[in-house]
């Protein structure tokens, strides 16, 4: 009697640039819910790191993930991956392809490349550069040595997920970059869990930040509260509190507490949710940046109202309607602060928009289903796709050999050291 033929399950391959940190960044918290997508789909998932483990690192073996520990710029990765054999390969940020991309393609050409880019790090940049120099952001700014790098990047893959669609319209407008080559995938969360905070406004107290200290743009948006933002609003509150959360604080950040001024620097939170629901009003003034801000989709969760800046909205809203208030001024900003901590009626039609917002733009159910369908049309035309994209295919020659031979020259230096 024959045996029946039983299917070898799907195989997916994560090459993280860090281990995922989901209560610590968007990025850890985006990159796992990518991970449980391709888990419920049917995929046997390995992530797979050249970085070093850091301490809020979640546990994926305990989610049934594998967990591997690789080496940059040597050819064990060649191996790993022909064992492995997986029909896809995530590379988390353009870093990562640039370094594993060719060995990927040499050693399992059939396998669907994806990119995600987390944000785009070239308009990150660019605005960080521009805000130094306090200036707008020129098209020499974005046309940089990061963007062609990013965006050749995004041509060698079969596929590059795009968390936000500002970023989609930019690559599409700006660069001409073909649509067919990306995917818009924002924040999925999870609605069924989703509900309105029982915590009200007059339970409530104290203003709150939260972020990252690792992440320049958080650390640049504490120095602003401190500097420009907080005595304002301190002045027309004198007894307000606000409350800084954040992995990784360093001494710089911690020195600017001050209980006295009511500025404090509370550092890791075990669970920004509830740090957030105790709070009345969330501020983020982000001057500069990229993506989408997982601190403001985690203010509308907990129903708490956010003042935020036009870089912290974008890709989060229409442009016309915030829960809360949007603005780039620290006056105004301050003045939308102390408006929302005083004013009941205004705290509460805020806060309820904030359902409604993370109802219509991230339903993880809609998101997933969409990936899922694209990453299995992708793999069933595979071949075509590639032929279409005659500038990745062109690319990925010319830049793949020169890294494969830099990156040959470094482990043959590595193992004969002077």
């Amino acid at each position: 009697m024959s045996q029946p033929v039983t299917s070898k399950p799907k195989q997916l391959l994560a090459i993280g640039y860090v281990w995922p940190e989901p209560n610590s960044s968007a990025a850890g918290k985006h990159m796992l819910s990518l991970l449980e997508t391709f888990k419920t789909a049917g995929y046997q998932i390995c992530f797979a790191s050249p970085a070093a483990q850091g301490e809020h690192k979640i546990d994926l073996a305990k989610l049934g993930i594998e967990e591997v520990s690789i080496a940059l710029n040597h050819s064990s990765f060649d191996e790993f991956i022909r064992q492995l054999n997986p029909q896809v390969v995530l590379f988390d940020r353009f870093m990562m392809e640039e370094q594993f991309s060719w060995r990927v393609a040499k050693n399992c050409p059939d396998a669907l490349r994806i990119l995600d880019t987390e944000d785009l790090h070239f308009l990150r940049d660019a605005r960080h550069k521009a805000h130094k120099q306090s200036r707008q952001v020129t098209e020499l700014d974005l046309k940089s040595d990061m963007a062609m790098r990013e965006i050749a990047a995004i041509y060698r893959c079969d596929l590059t997920l795009i968390i936000s669609d500002y970023e989609m319209a930019m690559l599409q407008e700006q660069f001409k970059v073909p649509a067919e080559l990306l995917h818009y995938c924002p924040f999925m969360l999870n609605l069924s869990q989703l509900q309105p905070s029982s915590i009200s406004f007059s339970q409530r107290q104290h203003f709150i930040s939260i972020g990252n200290f690792r992440h320049a743009p958080n650390w640049d948006a504490v120095l602003y509260l401190k500097q420009s933002i907080w005595p304002l609003i301190r002045k027309q509150i004198p007894a307000a509190e606000l409350h800084i959360y954040g992995a990784y604080p360093p001494p710089k950040a911690t020195d600017l507490h001050s209980p006295k001024t009511g500025f404090y620097v509370d550092g890791w939170a075990e669970d920004a949710f509830t740090v957030l629901q105790q709070s009345k009003v969330c501020i983020a003034p982000l001057r500069f940046g990229a993506g989408l801000k997982g601190k403001l989709a985690d203010a509308m969760w907990t129903g708490t109202p956010s003042v935020t800046t036009s870089v912290g909205s974008q890709g989060m809203n229409d442009g016309s309607k915030w829960p809360g208030a949007i603005a780039d001024d620290p006056q105004e900003i301050a003045a939308h602060a102390v408006r929302l901590y005083q004013d009941a009626e205004q705290w509460q039609l805020a806060s309820e928009y904030g359902y409604q917002v993370l109802s219509e733009r991230f339903d993880s159910d809609v998101i997933q289903g969409q990936l899922l369908a694209k990453v299995a049309n992708c793999i069933e035309t595979l071949a075509q796709r590639r032929l279409n994209n005659f500038t990745g295919m062109m690319l990925q020659h010319h830049f793949h050999k020169s890294t494969q031979y830099m990156s040959q020259w470094i482990e043959a230096k590595n193992a004969h050291p002077k």
